[in-house]
């Protein structure tokens, strides 16, 4: 596909069910937590061979984002985000649905995280008998967990518990996550915070409510959720973690946050790659899912994906 702000079309319709689009690219929603009615959105590419040996492709796991509080797997920022990337990686991507607060805060939204990895646990130990579309394409020895803004950071949480033990999703693999715009906070102002840049996508106010709004009643933001690395969070030295790729926008507000969490991991001795995107906003990627800062962060998550299928 190439890049600019052209969107593949939908060539082909099934009562909204499965959709396959002008790039051959081909979606299908399936529930995985009934009682709470949670839907994943399953892409596969249609026409890429899969790469690096092997005869199926990587599973990309994606969290949305929207601060914990609003956003859908199901809209178009989201969705054509995760078009280009099952083509493009290629992977098969799944995109989760989750509970949003205040409603349900947090930490729902990543119990329903670690909900929907045990339901990929369960396809996988299905082997023929799982979904059709895992079943032909999925290897689920090489996924990763992902999101963007707030879904980065639940991609962060449900990764720990996956490596820490907590979580037991054999026979997946977790071989790597990547952190898109993560959502992070402090009770401490950072000195982006204090200086932002100008007209961005994502003020200090409206993360600060978003906090408000989604962590327990009471909470600062240095809760765990919210400050993985502050005073009341657990230490991570003894987690193995995957390889990380941090994605850091150079003009969002929770810059400072970000290369934060990048730095405590290298300190840690944990492998992270951090893919600076210089004059971007937060959100870039479904902010503007074809233009030419999407086209490079798709070229960068290709090589991360397929380098570290290779270790």
């Amino acid at each position: 596909m190439s890049g600019g702000d052209t969107a593949p079309r939908v060539v082909q319709d099934l009562f909204g069910v499965v959709q396959i689009l002008s790039d051959g690219t081909v979606w299908k929603d399936a529930v995985y937590h009934a009682v709470h009615g949670l839907r994943v959105r399953v892409y596969r590419p249609a026409s890429s061979p899969p790469l690096a040996g092997s005869s199926k492709l990587p599973v990309l796991v994606y969290f949305h984002g929207g601060g914990y509080c609003i956003g859908s797997f199901a809209e178009p920022y989201f969705h054509s985000f995760c078009l280009r990337a099952a083509e493009e990686l290629p992977a098969v991507v799944l995109s989760v649905q989750y509970r949003l607060a205040p409603e349900h805060r947090l930490p729902a939204a990543i119990h329903d995280g670690a909900d929907f990895l045990s339901w990929l646990r369960g396809q996988a130990e299905l082997g023929a008998g799982a979904d059709p579309w895992l079943a032909e394409s999925a290897d689920f020895a090489r996924t990763f967990v992902s999101g963007v803004s707030a879904g980065a950071n639940l991609a962060h949480h449900v990764t720990v518990q996956v490596v820490s033990g907590q979580l037991t999703v054999s026979p997946v693999c977790v071989v790597g996550y990547v952190l898109l715009s993560a959502f992070f906070g402090s009770a401490e102002r950072t000195a982006v915070e204090m200086d932002p840049p100008a007209d961005v996508s994502l003020t200090v106010e409206m993360s600060d409510q978003f906090w408000h709004m989604s962590l327990p009643v009471g909470a600062s933001r240095d809760h765990p959720v919210a400050n993985p690395f502050g005073p009341e969070s657990p230490s991570l030295a003894s987690v193995d973690l995957p390889p990380a790729l941090v994605v850091a926008p150079g003009s969002d507000v929770l810059r400072d946050h970000v290369h934060g969490y990048a730095a405590s991991l290298k300190k840690l001795g944990k492998a992270v790659e951090v893919a600076e995107f210089e004059g971007e906003q937060h959100g870039f990627s479904v902010l503007r899912p074809f233009g030419e800062a999407a086209d490079e962060l798709l070229r960068v998550l290709r090589r991360f994906v397929y380098t570290a299928t290779e270790r």
